[in-house]
């Protein structure tokens, strides 16, 4: 089949470039496995690595060698054209998956397939010739389409000859569906099987595999694929869950059996996981393999794993109680960090230090903002330091809340006191109700936690059953549960301390000082306290009162900072936070190529750098991250050696600390991304350039002082008063109408 040679040739170039630039290192694993040969599992990278490029294609093959284990097997769902060639595609209804509808518009039929009315464009109406103009394109709408009809159909030889470093793994789906047409798929698997080494053949047709069992290398295993348990094998009409009781059957054709992850580790209805099932131990006692599939980072995973697609694989390889015998993924490089550097790690004594795990808002991916389930959760998972944002209630207590409207974190909106919500342009063009509208017992008595969803634009939701568990906490809870926990520390965030002052009349500076020294963290050095704002001013006021540790956020996204703004900030702070995208630029989610590196100019006069917000759902990370919080930590620590993380999810951060890939061996997987690596590949249209992103400059650092603290008190707040006079002026409107009216 051809294509443009120029095109291939340039894309060649490009993925060997990102190639070389990952490194060539490999993992070494002397571990024992709970596999069935006691080896590590095997990773089958599903139509190539298929969750960022189109599935099957020459991109997404090639792409296996640069970013994952070097022993990772490619997979290709073999299909029949007209004339008998075989072709890799990921379904059987090439219009889902192809170009095809645009070069034969004509050409859609409807077959039975496996007793199904199947409407599409089918590669047996079409010959070799005929699909040599027609491309791949995504199947799945919610992946990137820039690598769109940039590879040709692949055949399956083509496959077999260009990748023979790697082991070949060849699914035949629909073997009784190519009779009708006079194609016989036995027939032409036997005969690469001659030509080619091919390490594994899977299909859900009993008969397929008895019919080639015997007649293939005794290498090449054979793998019996179990569809849902309520499907029926065509050839013995039985349900596949009834075939799983049986599986010393399965054994007289097969060395192991390619099941759905669910029917290893099911899930409820709402997406919780139940107990694992005996599935992988039944298997390995009938002498079978177990590979599971269904692995995708970019699609819905049980809540229990905190949308880490890592830890979904560790709890398929490494439980302690078994391990499946490999796993087909669309992100292969997931697999090959959970086999090659995060197994194992029980009773490993490595930590390497960096990243500072720092929390936000506790464990907010799991809690509640704030609570103290979220603290709680954010120690047991190793954050090294757990974070305060400061509020302030109508009584003048300080109290840790991640936004001063308690319509973003509580269900005040459904309580006695959402109306009447004010607007205060000073802090959002919307109404809102307020923390300091309220007193701390009407908050902690009255209202609810509400977990955070930052993602809920694109259906993503955080641990539902959690949704409104935890109990609020003031400052003062907050440093008495921290004081004897095993934290290096604490940070205190503070915001909006100008507009407390003035208009509240509280002192938010006096009143965390005060805090820190009635709990007696002004007098201990056990763990380090951290003040963070966005305001210089505030950091100016804590550096002249306390010998803290300030943190600077810069708060807007910034290419890179003046000399003169550098020695601004070195003035007060001695640590600075910076976005992500500060330290990565992107353009429609993809990495772009830098010449400025923020991070760099900071660290360069000695300021330690924090990266925020970190989050694991992957629709939050650009595309060069393979939508893995994983490979998105490793890009920032390795990559822009960032100090230390700001994290919704402090455990996924606190385990990247624990794993054995890191320095000079690093495996290929584990080497940073490079920014635009990504772009450089596309061939064709790219996505529009981003603005560029200002400079930051010193009168942006530079404030005035802090004013003093008016008079006004918080239980008569100028939102109140102005609310009450907005009322009785209205109901005195109202009065003179109604008497104007009685007079007329």
């Amino acid at each position: 089949m051809g294509r443009s040679s120029r095109a291939c040739s340039v894309l060649g170039s490009a993925l060997l470039l990102l190639l070389l630039s990952l490194g060539s290192a490999a993992a070494q694993k002397g571990s024992t496995w709970k596999t069935l040969s006691g080896k590590a599992p095997t990773i089958v990278a599903k139509g190539g690595f298929s969750g960022l490029f189109p599935d099957s294609s020459i991109l997404a093959y090639r792409f296996v060698e640069a970013a994952s284990s070097p022993d990772t097997a490619i997979s290709c769902d073999v299909w029949l054209t007209k004339d008998g060639t075989g072709i890799c595609l990921p379904n059987i209804n090439m219009d889902n998956c192809t170009t095809i509808s645009d070069q034969f518009p004509q050409g859609k039929k409807t077959y039975n397939v496996n007793g199904v009315s199947t409407a599409g464009w089918f590669s047996v109406d079409f010959t070799s010739t005929d699909l040599q103009n027609v491309s791949l394109k995504q199947s799945i709408l919610s992946r990137p389409y820039y690598f769109d009809g940039s590879s040709p159909i692949v055949p399956v030889n083509a496959a077999l000859s260009q990748f023979k470093t790697s082991a070949v793994w060849l699914n035949v789906q629909h073997d009784s569906f190519y009779s009708q047409f006079k194609l016989n798929m036995r027939s032409y698997i036997l005969s690469l099987t001659k030509q080619y080494i091919v390490d594994y053949i899977s299909s859900p047709e009993v008969n397929f595999l008895t019919s080639i069992s015997g007649r293939v290398s005794k290498k090449t295993k054979l793998v019996f694929r179990f569809l849902d348990e309520r499907s029926i094998e065509p050839s013995t009409n039985q349900t596949y869950g009834s075939m799983l009781k049986n599986l010393t059957f399965v054994k007289t054709f097969a060395s192991g059996i390619l099941v759905p992850k669910n029917y290893i580790w099911p899930v409820t209805q709402d997406n919780y996981l139940l107990p694992y099932t005996s599935v992988v131990d039944d298997a390995h006692k009938a002498g079978l393999e177990v590979y599971a599939a269904g692995f995708a980072n970019d699609l819905a995973i049980s809540y229990n794993y905190s949308y880490d697609p890592l830890a979904e694989y560790l709890s398929f390889i490494d439980n302690g109680a078994f391990s499946v015998d490999g796993v087909l993924s669309d992100f292969p490089i997931t697999p090959s960090e959970a086999v090659g550097c995060f197994s194992n790690l029980n009773d490993s004594k490595i930590d390497h230090a960096k990243p500072l795990v720092i929390s936000h808002n506790g464990a907010s991916g799991d809690y509640p903002d704030c609570t103290d389930q979220a603290y709680q959760k954010a120690v047991a998972d190793g954050a090294d330091v757990i974070d305060c944002p400061v509020q302030v209630t109508k009584d003048g207590i300080p109290i840790c809340m991640s936004s001063i409207d308690l319509m973003d974190v509580t269900n005040v909106a459904k309580s006695q006191f959402a109306s009447p919500a004010v607007t205060i342009t000073d802090l959002k063009p919307v109404p809102g109700v307020f923390t300091f509208n309220l007193t701390w017992d009407d908050i902690s008595k009255n209202l609810k936690p509400m977990i955070s969803n930052p993602m809920s634009k694109f259906q993503l939701y955080r641990n539902p059953r959690n949704k409104n568990i935890g109990n609020f906490m003031r400052l003062s809870d907050f440093l008495a549960f921290a004081k004897d926990k095993d934290l290096s520390g604490i940070m205190i965030t503070v915001e909006r301390a100008a507009f407390m002052a003035e208009k509240l009349g509280f002192g938010v500076v006096d009143a965390v000082i005060k805090a820190l020294d009635d709990s007696g963290y002004s007098k201990q050095t056990a763990q380090k306290v951290m003040i963070q704002s966005t305001n210089s001013s505030v950091l100016v006021k804590f550096k002249q009162e306390t010998k803290y540790d300030l943190v600077y956020m810069i708060e807007e996204d910034v290419r890179d900072a003046a000399p003169s703004s550098l020695a601004d900030i070195k003035k007060f702070a001695s640590a600075v936070s910076v976005s992500t995208k500060s330290v990565f630029p992107t353009t429609n989610q993809f990495l772009t190529n830098q010449t400025n590196n923020l991070a760099s100019s900071l660290k360069s006069v000695g300021l330690p750098v924090y990266v925020y917000l970190l989050m694991n759902e992957f629709v939050s990370q650009p595309y060069d991250f393979f939508s893995d919080a994983t490979a998105q930590i490793n890009g920032y620590v390795q990559g822009a050696k960032v100090d230390g993380v700001i994290t919704d999810f402090p455990g996924t951060a606190h385990r990247y600390k624990l794993n054995s890939c890191m320095g000079k061996n690093a495996p290929d997987f584990m080497r940073p991304v490079q920014p635009g690596g990504l772009l450089s590949v596309m061939d064709g249209a790219q996505p529009p350039a981003a603005a560029p992103m200002p400079l930051l400059t010193d009168s942006d650092v530079t404030e005035p002082p802090l004013p003093p603290v008016s008079n006004t008190t918080t239980a008569s707040t100028p939102s109140h008063a102005a609310l009450r006079m907005k009322t009785d002026v209205s109901i005195l409107i109202t009065l003179l109408v109604l008497c104007a009216s009685l007079l007329i």
